[in-house]
């Protein structure tokens, strides 16, 4: 069946962002609050993350290029992005924004570039595994809507035809 194949594939690439450290156990957390009510529930969470996140990471450049860096700025937009890697579960996103905050604090630019771009680097990678995930919950949604249409039109399983 399908839809059973669709689920085995989303928890299997949910596992692997699991076992790669990529999430952390928050993402179950966001994950228990979908249901029948909601069900396009992390789809929605996980698309406002990456548009935040994409966001945040656009106005770090900026800032990082300008000639007389603001700290509190950079701090502040980086504080933002840690506190949603960690509501989404975002792991390892979250740990390389302590690493900013570290060259923060030393206000050392060379480490700021080498710290963003490992941010950048585990946002990518969390965006493509996260862009998967959106393509299967929304074939998954699909379907169970295809299933249902079927179930409507043929009695919940009967063999009769038009």
């Amino acid at each position: 069946m399908a839809l059973a194949r669709l689920r085995a594939d989303l928890e299997n690439l949910v596992q692997s962002m699991y076992k790669e450290g990529v999430l952390d156990n928050q993402f179950a957390q966001i994950q228990a609050l979908q249901d029948e009510s909601n069900p396009k529930f992390v789809v929605e969470v996980v698309t406002l993350f990456c548009d935040d996140a994409g966001r945040i990471l656009r106005e770090l450049t900026n800032h990082l290029s300008q000639s007389d860096v603001d700290h509190y700025k950079l701090d502040a937009y980086v504080h933002q992005l840690k506190g949603s890697s960690s509501s989404i579960g975002a792991h390892r996103v979250k740990l390389a924004c302590a690493d900013f905050r570290q060259a923060s604090d030393n206000k050392n630019k060379d480490r700021f570039q080498e710290a963003l771009d490992r941010i950048k680097c585990e946002y990518y990678l969390l965006r493509s595994k996260f862009q998967t995930l959106v393509e299967l919950e929304q074939r998954i949604s699909a379907c169970e809507t295809n299933q249902q249409l079927q179930n409507a039109m043929y009695g919940g399983g009967s063999t009769q035809r038009f």
